[in-house]
């Protein structure tokens, strides 16, 4: 029988204790839907990115409203397109702010992280463009710490209600009404917590851009908590104390079709942890264009990382990327040493059914995987299991559960307490 173990139950206290509007999904977000639906033309949305930015911030915002259909431009403040993110993720932007200034879009999006709202918020060129967008009556929206340091700094927030991260909120309550809730909207901006929020912020701006039909659409695949705040558990069989280096070395390969959110939330809470993650390209160049165009640069190309030795190794999701994964030999050379070898393996979303199914890396296992593939699993007992660990192995569904798959990974490495500290600095569960 598996043992399901608690992280943490978030109370539902944590949600705005105003009356409750029209709810998105029923979701816990102090976000009302719409009036009227939007048309459904490709709406275009401009988010910036700065050296310092959070990573996880800006690419589910980009993914999330990618999969909706709209045209994300992800542009850098400074004249270089390469941003050094929050965590040692590194990310191209599609232009400089320089080049889009006369670009006329429907919603400008903010992502956190410090240095980064620092480098935002000193970028003159976007300031002039925010400022100018705001004063046309358009949708703008900020998270974690931007909403305090960049739209409060240019007094973009006055007299409106808004959210931040908690370390941030007496900073926001001079430029606005301070609200603890996940999502906010008042007027025109729509602003959010922290990056355990930022899915439910991404799927707030799908609604206000095109209703709420798009946005459901765009939720259910996923796979996101029925709603913010409830104890998220992991089922375990087998269990056994994962022992390694400290720091653990951790080997995370992408490739041409990954999935973004799902690899960059693994990196970057990992190394929140502290532990070593290697993040290798599959591809010629160390940089790949992921599944919703999100442009990411690895630390090195496989070949090389494939000399090292490692404590784990860990699967993102996507379709084109768990092909690509499961066609490499070296790559599946290196997960058939860690099974033979007693090491930690791991896979989310399509690679548990694509790359590890048929390579036999789940014979004798429990396992899950996307909703839509798990009719590939040999074993389907746990496909409903948000989160599996099997002995030495671990997987999971989808971008949604991508969280929850990097705490358990965290626990197993570095103990539960360490996995709270983290869930609860990223507002995925509640202080």
């Amino acid at each position: 029988m598996a043992l399901r173990h608690s992280l943490l139950e978030l109370p539902r206290s944590l949600l705005n204790s105003t009356p409750k509007p029209t709810l998105l999904r029923k979701r816990s977000l102090s976000i009302p839907v719409a009036a009227t639906a939007m048309a459904s033309t490709a709406r275009k949305v401009l988010v910036p990115i700065a050296n310092g930015t959070e990573p996880m911030e800006a690419v589910i915002t980009i993914d999330v409203l990618r999969r909706s259909g709209a045209d994300v431009t992800v542009a850098s403040s400074g004249k270089q397109l390469r941003v050094e993110a929050l965590h040692g993720v590194k990310i191209i932007a599609d232009a400089p702010i320089s080049e889009v200034v006369d670009t006329t879009f429907d919603l400008v999006a903010l992502p956190g992280g410090v240095p980064g709202v620092d480098n935002l918020r000193d970028c003159e060129t976007l300031e002039s463009l925010v400022k100018k967008h705001v004063a046309d009556g358009r949708l703008y929206a900020a998270v974690c710490a931007a909403p305090a340091v960049v739209l409060g700094s240019w007094g973009l927030l006055k007299g409106l209600k808004a959210t931040g991260h908690p370390s941030f909120m007496e900073k926001l309550a001079s430029h606005a009404t301070a609200i603890e809730s996940i999502v906010q909207l008042d007027g025109k901006v729509v602003t959010s917590r922290a990056p355990g929020t930022t899915m439910d912020f991404g799927v707030a701006l799908v609604e206000q851009l095109y209703g709420k039909e798009k946005a459901n659409e765009v939720a259910g695949p996923l796979v996101m908590r029925s709603s913010h705040g409830d104890e998220y558990t992991f089922s375990e069989l087998n269990p056994v104390q994962w022992t390694c280096d400290n720091p653990p070395k951790i080997l995370v390969p992408i490739a041409n079709g990954t999935e973004e959110m799902e690899a960059v939330i693994i990196i970057d809470v990992l190394r929140r942890a502290k532990a070593n993650v290697v993040v290798a390209s599959l591809e010629d160049k160390l940089e790949i264009e992921a599944s919703r165009k999100v442009k990411l640069e690895a630390d090195m190309l496989l070949d090389e990382a494939a000399k090292l030795t490692y404590d784990v190794i860990l699967l993102p999701g996507g379709l084109g990327g768990a092909q690509a994964f499961a066609k490499s030999e070296t790559l599946v050379g290196l997960l058939k040493k860690q099974r033979v070898s007693n090491r930690y393996y791991g896979a989310i979303c399509a690679s548990p059914a694509l790359v590890l199914e048929p390579h036999g890396l789940l014979k004798g296992k429990k396992a899950t995987a996307f909703p839509a593939l798990c009719n590939k699993l040999s074993d389907k007992s746990e496909i409903e299991d948000r989160v599996v660990v099997d002995g030495n192995l671990i997987t999971s569904r989808g971008p949604g559960t991508s969280m929850e798959f990097a705490l358990t990974i965290v626990e197993k490495l570095f103990g539960r307490q360490l996995g709270l500290e983290l869930a609860k600095a990223m507002v995925f569960t509640r202080a």
